[in-house]
């Protein structure tokens, strides 16, 4: 594998950006190596800046769930963009996205569109702090919301990859108003609740954790969750990030029949462009500027480019068929893979929802942060760097997803099942 390019890249960057990423996730230091810099994409393959070709399961952190550079979302966008790239003024396309995003996903009776998944749990908080009137968020260990200040409480993604506990920067006082409490753990939100339930304005929680590998809620306790901000009068935030349109087309909400109050959404509905949202019902909704006092705003919100994409992307979704297709590939390479670390006596346990996996190198089982971060990390750099020695992508870190699309075909599985059939000697 050549990397003179890329090694070159890496030094010229590293002296203009910090760390010579533009995101920690990026940098490849948990696996023990220097990033590649990637020079385009398409279906299942990305190609790095020296040639080298690989099978991709990272998807650009996973929105690009009809594969890299889709011939109808590219053709959206290049309509869109010869109209003009941006006019900080409402469009006909932004009505219609928010109309198709609240048939897909009914808890939306409202939406606001912002123009990252940051952007949409941080205003999604502020608007639950303005209806309750209350101020304490809860959320759970190894949970990612975004970087905004009040979420960078033992936080999963990025802070989980580097091994840092907390964020510098963010003040105590700011810090006090989150409290982080175990994943799965429905007696540990009871007791939380009983201490200090008419403080807490809302319970924001990825339905299926993302951010520390792949971790599903254990049976009833997402409508355990749902019971008891109902009896708190607090709100059930749905951070749907990662889960909305990817393990089922109405998100997790609709594979688990548990409604939130609000939910958030992000990159996956603008099929990998800026964009984001988040909404609920109207009666919260309403609540929002110009319709009420909480105030949030963005001139890039509702951009032309990304709504066009949206609309394509969810549209080519909206089609029956297509989830059942991502699920058997997604558990045709799950399986596969799980039967070769068998076969090679490698301890593993591997978590599965839909389009997106994990194994962790551990004996399991794995349902939450604690359980998740006592796996070999170091067995899993050994991992990525020989599967992408044979090319084939990872996520550069034990506590990512991986992501399958719709464009991983038949061939892509079967060359990277035999990838791994040889990268595990080497684990």
């Amino acid at each position: 594998m050549k990397d003179d390019r890329s090694r070159e890249l890496w030094q010229r960057s590293q002296k203009v950006i910090p760390g010579g990423v533009n995101s920690p996730a990026r940098a490849m230091l948990a696996v023990g190596r220097e990033p590649l810099f990637i020079r385009s994409a398409r279906g299942c393959y990305i190609e790095d800046v020296d040639g080298n070709r690989y099978i991709d399961y990272v998807g650009s952190w996973g929105p690009l769930i009809l594969g890299h550079a889709d011939p109808d979302v590219v053709a959206a966008v290049k309509k869109a963009a010869e109209k003009g790239t941006s006019f900080g003024a409402p469009t006909e396309a932004e009505v219609n996205f928010a109309e198709m995003l609240t048939r897909l996903i009914p808890s939306m009776e409202q939406v606001r569109l912002v123009s990252s998944g940051t952007e949409a749990t941080m205003s999604a908080l502020r608007l639950a702090r303005g209806y309750t009137e209350r101020d304490l968020i809860v959320k759970f260990d190894g949970c990612y919301h975004g970087h905004s200040d009040g979420l960078l409480v033992a936080s999963g993604s990025g802070l989980a990859t580097l091994g840092l506990p907390s964020c510098p920067g963010v003040p105590a006082e700011v810090a006090g108003l989150s409290v982080s409490i175990p994943y799965n753990d429905l007696a540990a939100l009871e007791k939380l609740f009983h201490e200090k339930g008419d403080k807490i304005a809302a319970v924001i929680i990825e339905p299926v954790a993302g951010n520390m590998g792949v971790v599903p809620p254990a049976p009833g306790y997402l409508q355990g969750v749902r019971e008891i901000c109902d009896e708190y009068g607090s709100l059930l935030i749905f951070d749907e990030v990662i889960t909305g349109f990817r393990v089922a087309l109405g998100g997790a909400q609709e594979l688990y029949g548990v409604t939130p109050d609000l939910t958030t959404l992000g990159k996956i509905i603008g099929a990998g462009l800026p964009l984001g949202a988040y909404g609920g019902k109207a009666e919260i909704m309403q609540k929002v500027a110009p319709c009420g006092p909480v105030y949030q705003a963005g001139t890039l919100s509702g951009n032309p480019l990304a709504t066009a994409a949206g609309l394509r992307a969810l549209d080519m979704l909206d089609v029956a068929g297509v989830y059942q297709r991502l699920e058997e590939n997604s558990a045709k390479l799950y399986d596969g893979l799980g039967d070769i670390f068998t076969k090679a006596g490698v301890p593993h346990y591997g978590n599965r929802v839909g389009a997106m996996f994990s194994y962790f190198f551990q004996k399991g089982p794995v349902t939450d942060w604690t359980s998740a971060s006592k796996s070999d990390t170091e067995a899993f750099g050994r991992w990525f760097r020989a599967m992408l020695g044979r090319g084939v992508y990872l996520a550069p870190s034990q506590f990512e997803c991986t992501f399958m699309s719709l464009a991983h075909d038949a061939d892509a599985i079967e060359q990277t099942l035999s990838a791994a059939e040889e990268a595990i000697k080497e684990v």
